[in-house]
């Protein structure tokens, strides 16, 4: 069982390896392998609850489709959005720390979601309630502080992805 675990934690550090490496040569091909295989021994127990979502390829192309949204339209959306707020004479904000629901239910969903929330400019998740499911989030640009509106401007398109992904 634990090698079959093995085998997403492998294969996503080895290509981690190869991508920050940059480079495909037979010392990084093998060292590469020697560091996922090592790597994915010592963790898979803790990181793999259940091998079939792991290995799953429906939810494999939704992770390749999220990080394609989230590093092409959530980004670039989030960063011509705080450009426009500096270069404007008045620099338009309105800032403040609004609560976020969020509705996933395991870690991995909960934490990559705060993440990305937390990489778009403009946003910082400050603090996870997981008692009451709420992200407490500091907005560059408060447009209400009700819960609807600031799942809806904040959460919700990061939800629908991760969702896919890890539940």
């Amino acid at each position: 069982m634990r090698l079959i675990k093995m085998v997403p934690v492998a294969a996503l550090t080895f290509a981690v390896y190869i991508i920050f490496s940059g480079s495909v040569s037979t010392y990084d091909l093998i060292l590469g392998s020697v560091v996922a295989v090592f790597s994915g021994y010592l963790t898979a127990e803790l990181l793999i609850s259940d091998s079939g979502k792991a290995l799953s390829l429906r939810r494999f192309a939704w992770l390749v489709f999220y990080g394609i949204y989230y590093l092409t339209v959530a980004e670039f959306k989030a960063h011509v959005d705080v450009i426009k707020r500096i270069i404007h004479p008045k620099m338009p904000i309105n800032p403040g720390i609004v609560r976020a629901p969020y509705n996933v239910g395991n870690d991995y969903s909960v934490v990559t979601v705060a993440c990305s929330i937390t990489n778009t400019p403009g946003t910082v998740v400050v603090h996870l309630d997981e008692g009451s499911k709420n992200y407490y989030v500091h907005w560059i640009d408060v447009k209400a502080p009700d819960p609807k509106t600031t799942y809806e401007n904040i959460v919700k398109d990061f939800e629908k992805y991760v969702k896919k992904i890890f539940e």
